[in-house]
């Protein structure tokens, strides 16, 4: 089964939510209207589930991919030795592991794809 059913994606659903960000309720609302059999508690639940199994995989050093998505996984800057701009000393900074994602080839597909005539994307 396609995510895009499941997510709520559609020409309209995606024209009308262009501009700014969606959030975490908003994703959990259009899986719930998606999918009426389900209830909303249940969907929050899975998608919080998702999100942490994501997050505590990136914690342990692991990547994760889900096809036609994308991967998330974790880059690492190394310690190093900074400033401090107030002062100009020498700081040390730790190093630090900062989330990375890479989208799947049909992710970048879908996005950059031409609309036909007097279609929204």
């Amino acid at each position: 089964m396609a995510l895009s059913p499941l997510l709520g994606y559609n020409q309209t659903s995606i024209a009308d939510s262009r501009g700014r960000p969606m959030i975490k309720s908003e994703l959990i609302q259009r899986i719930a209207a998606q999918n009426p059999h389900l209830y909303q508690r249940d969907i929050e639940k899975i998608v919080n589930i998702v999100l942490d199994k994501i997050v505590e995989a990136m914690a342990c050093g692991d990547r994760v991919e889900l096809r036609g998505f994308g991967i998330f996984s974790v880059r690492f800057r190394e310690a190093r030795v900074g400033r401090n701009p107030k002062t100009g000393e020498p700081v040390t900074v730790a190093r630090t592991g900062l989330p990375y994602f890479k989208t799947g080839k049909e992710m970048r597909g879908r996005l950059n794809r031409k609309p036909a005539e007097g279609q929204a994307i």
